[in-house]
């Protein structure tokens, strides 16, 4: 009996170890041989622990699985009250468009065995066989963007550290996944890490690179676990540093562990962090792509940006670029949280409008009330009320509505959110997590966050000096944090200005 049980995050949280203690205790007590195999989550987290038993249909899936509920996985299938269908028809399931993520929960995330017999390495003996310059063309035609925030295309970084002049030269993997509500770049670690991996090297490959970190956050312990044993796995199998393909490549790389900083997301701190330095913003010019770790031309891609590339070098740039709208090209890991009847990840091509995402995805609010604001992009996203629903999700559209995509965070809130609040906390994450490099971030913040207290206390006169004071932000802050905290502060005051007048009023 064959029975896969997810060891994410999130799925252990709610309870999947001691799930996984429970099957193996049926299966010794009923005499019953049970190979458990811990994959990644399919991303239905309300559905968690999520248990699929292999049958000679496929594999059904049961949840959310309690310890209680495991006696019957060993009875009649069909008659589990936690009985869902096969996994791969359930609706969540079929309406996805999975590239990145099409092998995250279905194998066994620690098995070269598995990652090859689903497709592994196969963007890789491709890019061993094309060579380093069509390697970055296929990625730049293919219109792959960075996944991680600003959607700077991937292919005009790589070709620029590839012309640059070095002995020495790097990839850096951006894994500091630290924005509220984004979880896509933990699960693809502890889902398929491999994929990961094969990314890396052939980014390496592309820009004649030979060695690779992958800066990942502290917070995230199971995927820092599970990409280091890949690591070792993958060096020792020969697909790191050597042969494995039967053509011999340099390419090696280690796993860092981040010390708390948020704004070490921000590749120029991130790199000084990697160094061993203070985690603060650089001054750029010079580009990390050619002066970056320990001033050598550096490639810093987000998790999603680089695990993406095996999938265009195995199907081809035409087949990715197909995916999407305008200048937003192939698919998005949309992670959407908060409060919704249905959150986890959904992996999907560019496109959809954000009711349709919230409404017919999520289920709309968990608690059965309206609707009234969604964050896009983290806690640097603007908020959207329901009348902007039908913006198509792409990079330069949201731009157009002062927002942005971000690392694809969702964040929903119900009618019974205050607007003014969230705006202050915005601000005051600002202030909290500022390196303090640069005065609009270091000290904008701070009186951010006493402005809108005025305007909570009924200011009425404070309501231009905030809407002066992040435009100030946004002009001169060096990084994303200060750079993009008024977004989320204007979109409230703007949207929702309800929010902001009756303490006015109350105190007039």
């Amino acid at each position: 009996m064959k029975i896969y049980l997810p060891l994410d995050a999130a799925a252990k949280a709610l309870g999947a170890d001691d799930v996984a203690l429970a099957i193996v205790a049926e299966g010794v007590r009923r005499g019953v041989s049970v190979e458990l195999v811990r994959n990644g989550s399919r991303g239905m987290v309300w559905l968690e622990p999520l248990a699929e038993v292999v049958t000679s249909a496929g594999r059904l899936a049961f949840g959310p699985m309690d310890v209680g509920d495991v006696a019957g996985l060993f009875g009649d299938l069909a008659a589990h009250p936690k009985a869902l269908g096969m996994t791969d028809d359930l609706p969540w399931m079929r309406g996805q468009t999975r590239l990145t993520f099409a092998r995250v929960g279905v194998i066994d995330p620690l098995s070269v065995v598995d990652y090859r017999t689903h497709g592994g390495l196969v963007g890789l003996q491709k890019a061993l066989a094309i060579g380093p310059e069509a390697v970055v063309t296929e990625v730049t035609e293919s219109g792959l963007r960075g996944r991680g925030g600003a959607g700077f295309p991937t292919g005009i970084k790589w070709k620029t550290v590839a012309g640059a002049k070095a002995d020495r030269k790097y990839i850096v993997c951006n894994a500091d996944e630290g924005d509220s509500g984004t979880f896509a770049d933990r699960m693809l670690m502890e889902g398929d890490p491999f994929t990961l991996i094969e990314g890396m090297i052939i980014a390496g490959i592309a820009v004649g690179a030979t060695k690779g970190f992958v800066y990942i956050r502290s917070e995230y312990p199971d995927a820092i676990e599970v990409m280091s044993r890949a690591v070792v796995i993958a060096r020792t199998a020969g697909i790191l540093g050597g042969s494995v393909l039967g053509t011999v490549y340099a390419f090696d790389m280690e796993i860092r562990v981040g010390a708390g900083a948020y704004v070490c997301g921000e590749e120029t701190s991130l790199l000084n962090s990697l160094e061993g330095k203070r985690g603060v913003v650089r001054a750029k010019p010079p580009l990390p792509a050619l002066e970056g770790f320990l001033g050598k031309p550096t490639v810093v891609n987000n998790v999603i940006s680089l695990a993406t590339v095996p999938v265009i070098l195995e199907r081809g740039a035409a087949f990715y670029r197909d995916f999407g709208i305008g200048r937003s090209r192939g698919t998005i890991p949309l992670q959407i949280a908060g409060n919704v009847a249905r959150g986890g990840l959904y992996e999907a091509a560019f496109g959809l409008t954000l009711g349709q995402i919230v409404d017919d995805i999520a289920g709309g609010c968990a608690t059965g009330r309206p609707v009234k604001a969604v964050q896009v992009g983290g806690p640097l996203g603007a908020y959207f009320p329901r009348s902007m629903f039908d913006v198509p999700f792409g990079y330069e559209e949201y731009a157009g509505k002062d927002g942005l995509i971000g690392h694809a965070g969702i964040v929903v809130f119900d009618d019974g959110a205050d607007m003014l609040k969230q705006a202050r906390f915005a601000m005051e994450f600002c202030a909290i997590e500022s390196c303090g490099k640069c005065t609009p971030c270091r000290i904008g913040a701070v009186r951010g966050t006493e402005t809108i207290d005025r305007i909570a206390r009924g200011d009425s006169d404070a309501i231009p000096l905030l809407t002066d004071l992040c435009n100030t932000m946004k002009a001169g802050s060096l990084c994303a944090l200060g750079g993009f905290t008024p977004y989320p502060v204007m979109s409230a005051l703007t949207h929702f200005p309800d929010d902001f007048a009756p303490m006015k009023e109350a105190a007039e």
